[in-house]
């Protein structure tokens, strides 16, 4: 039986203020899509998670963090584990996004280590794949992509956990 379709949306860091976000949410309710075709995955920032998710989830949507931490519980500052997601019913979350492996230096034997921590906690997962322009300038895409695939590949025991998000760093 194929995957029912998936639409995701990562606001970043692009929604200023919770208001904001809310109206998004409001303008939203005009156009509502159809659950049974297809389901969408809003990504909000760390700060309008918790505020948005009842909105979120009353359009039919479901609510995913940008990013999740590689720890547990413990002296982590400003991390989420998939402990805290699962507490806080969040049911989805980004990983291996090309700014988080770019900006921040998150390695695939992170995205690794996040996979296992999520597919423990039953936390579904967009796993984020995609070369740079330089590498596909290069002739490296199936290289760089198989390795990033190819790193999380023991940790995942449940695929119907998981989305592949071919996102190409040199189309954002």
């Amino acid at each position: 039986m194929a995957r029912k379709p998936i639409v995701g949306g990562n606001w970043k860091c692009n929604i200023p203020t919770l208001k904001t976000a809310t109206d998004l949410l409001d303008a939203w309710k005009a156009n509502p899509h159809d659950a049974s075709k297809v389901d969408m995955v809003i990504c909000p920032s760390a700060i309008h998670i918790m505020p948005a998710k009842e909105q979120i989830e009353s359009l039919g949507m479901f609510v995913a963090t940008q990013n999740v931490s590689a720890t547990g519980f413990g002296a982590f500052t400003g991390e989420l584990a998939a402990d805290h997601l699962e507490d806080c019913g969040i049911g989805w979350t980004l990983i291996g996004h090309s700014e988080r492996r770019k900006l921040y230096g998150e390695t695939d034997e992170d995205t690794a280590k996040k996979v296992e921590k999520c597919q423990a906690k039953g936390i579904k997962v967009i796993f984020c794949i995609g070369e740079s322009l330089e590498e596909r300038e290069a002739g490296k895409t199936d290289e760089v992509n198989k390795r990033q695939l190819s790193a999380v590949l023991s940790a995942i025991k449940d695929w119907d956990s998981i989305v592949i998000a071919y996102e190409p760093v040199w189309a954002i």
